[in-house]
């Protein structure tokens, strides 16, 4: 009986694993899977670029100019930014001191992670996303496969910080209230595993390097980078990708982007989120992100100035121009070595998070309208649609001018109302091509004086005349129509 009993429980356990085998190591059918609704619904995200490259943070200022590049860009390539980056490295260190040798400046002496977290939260923001590795190799938690492939101390925990710096992290920004990723490369620029034998990096360090960081810190958003030197198959990722989604503790909270191998990027929207760096972004229709950095690096470049970082209000016009077309914004702060948020970059947060708290409605848990924005009468400027470098600038498409039109307001819709984020004040607004409900009201978030609509042929028309001076902020602000 004993025997029955026990090969029937090895039965019911092999028909329970098998069920839970819910996809298998096939985009076709990792793409059923679909991307958990409190992704597209949390709409503001806060990437966090920090690691050894925050000891000379130092980059070419200008678009691309990276500083968490900087090891590859003194000694991976001639070309572009490397002498100017040499030179730099030279009269600060020294010519014969070694990047390795810059993580005994990474001391995280500062760190405070929950004054970290309480300027994530007050920015409005509902997720966070930490480099827990870059190219560079370098873990901010104790990873043993980090150590050994390089054979040296090479994470935050047997390292110079002699710190958790993920987990005590996780911690402070789960105590917030908000949601915790992790941006991890597949790939490590002078691993010297992955540049002696690039299959046995991905076996050995990569993929139990990987599950380690799901197991232990279970994250809810993993983006993934560092994919373009091998196709999904030489990385295994869709094998990677089906453990996630059936057997990790977070199969079913997890949101993964779309950067698996050199194949991939762009795709299956299903399986994964779409990616926009520094692009144009893409249009309703696909879950996607587009991630920019404050400045125009990622990690803290200290060579850029007050000029070289977006203004608070251009912020928010990126945040709403991504919104209006159904993607998130993730934005991206660099801190120092010590572990220090600058300044500037808090400003801009907490300028984020005050226009949020009045008129967050219209950002969060929002669907895109039939029309994402209005453009005024004349010839449209041209945009360069790319997901990479675009150069689309949202903040000049706003601004009027003689030689071409420019937007009039943005469309998000929530609910029973529709809003319309205005970028300037004007006495009267025009929906064209809008008719409202017989019984609809108008107002504006944060705003207390009344206002009305009427429906001029096949227009509707909002008659701001009747405000003052102070009622309303002179940019971005919203009308709710309800």
């Amino acid at each position: 009986m004993k025997k029955m009993l026990s090969g029937m429980a090895w039965l019911l356990c092999s028909f329970s694993t098998l069920f839970a085998q819910k996809y298998t190591a096939d985009w076709n059918s990792l793409n059923k899977r679909g991307i958990p609704a409190w992704f597209n619904e949390a709409k503001f995200g806060i990437f966090i670029h920090w690691g050894v490259y925050a000891v000379p943070s130092f980059a070419v200022v200008g678009p691309g100019g990276y500083s968490e590049w900087y090891w590859y860009n003194l000694d991976g390539t001639k070309e572009g930014s490397h002498a100017k980056v040499r030179a730099f490295h030279d009269k600060q260190y020294g010519p014969d001191v070694p990047y390795q040798q810059l993580e005994k400046q990474f001391t995280a002496s500062l760190f405070d992670p929950g004054q970290w977290a309480d300027v994530f939260k007050r920015s409005g923001a509902r997720y966070v996303v930490l480099t827990s590795k870059h190219h560079e190799g370098y873990c901010l938690w104790d990873n043993k496969q980090a150590d050994a492939s390089w054979g040296r101390s090479w994470n935050a925990v047997t390292g110079t910080p002699k710190r958790d710096l993920l987990g005590d992290l996780t911690a402070a920004v789960r105590k917030e209230g908000l949601r915790m990723g992790y941006y991890y490369s597949l790939y490590e620029w002078f691993n010297p595993l992955y540049k002696s034998d690039k299959q046995r990096y991905v076996k050995e360090v990569m993929m139990p390097q990987f599950k380690d960081l799901v197991t232990r810190y279970k994250p809810s958003v993993i983006f993934s980078d560092g994919e373009w030197e091998m196709s999904d198959t030489a990385w295994h990722s869709t094998e990677l990708l089906a453990w996630l989604y059936n057997e990790s503790p977070v199969k079913d909270e997890v949101a993964v982007d779309d950067r698996w191998g050199n194949n991939t990027r762009g795709k299956n929207n299903g399986a994964t989120y779409l990616t926009s760096e520094y692009g144009s972004g893409m249009q309703p229709g696909v879950v996607w992100e587009e991630s920019q950095g404050i400045g125009q690096s990622y990690g803290y470049n200290r060579m850029e100035t007050a000029d070289d970082y977006k203004k608070s209000n251009d912020l928010l016009l990126l945040l709403t121009d991504i919104v209006s077309r159904g993607g998130n914004l993730l934005l991206d702060i660099g801190p120092t070595a010590d572990g220090r948020i600058p300044v500037i970059m808090q400003q801009c947060l907490l300028d984020m998070g005050a226009w949020l708290k009045v008129n967050g409605e219209a950002i969060y848990e929002t669907k895109s309208w039939h029309e994402t924005r209005q453009w005024s009468a004349g010839k449209r400027p041209e945009i360069k649609e790319a997901s990479y470098m675009s150069g689309y600038n949202i903040s000049k498409m706003v601004e009027p001018a003689a030689d071409h039109a420019h937007i009039e307001m943005f469309f998000t819709t929530g609910k029973d109302a529709l809003y319309c984020i205005v970028p300037r004040f004007e006495q009267q607004l025009r929906i064209r091509n809008y008719t409202a409900p017989k019984n609809a009201t108008c107002s504006i978030l944060g705003c207390n004086k009344s206002i009305k609509g009427q429906q001029q042929g096949k227009d509707y028309v909002i008659n701001l005349s009747g405000l003052l001076p102070g009622d309303v902020s002179p940019q971005l602000f919203v009308v709710k129509i309800k």
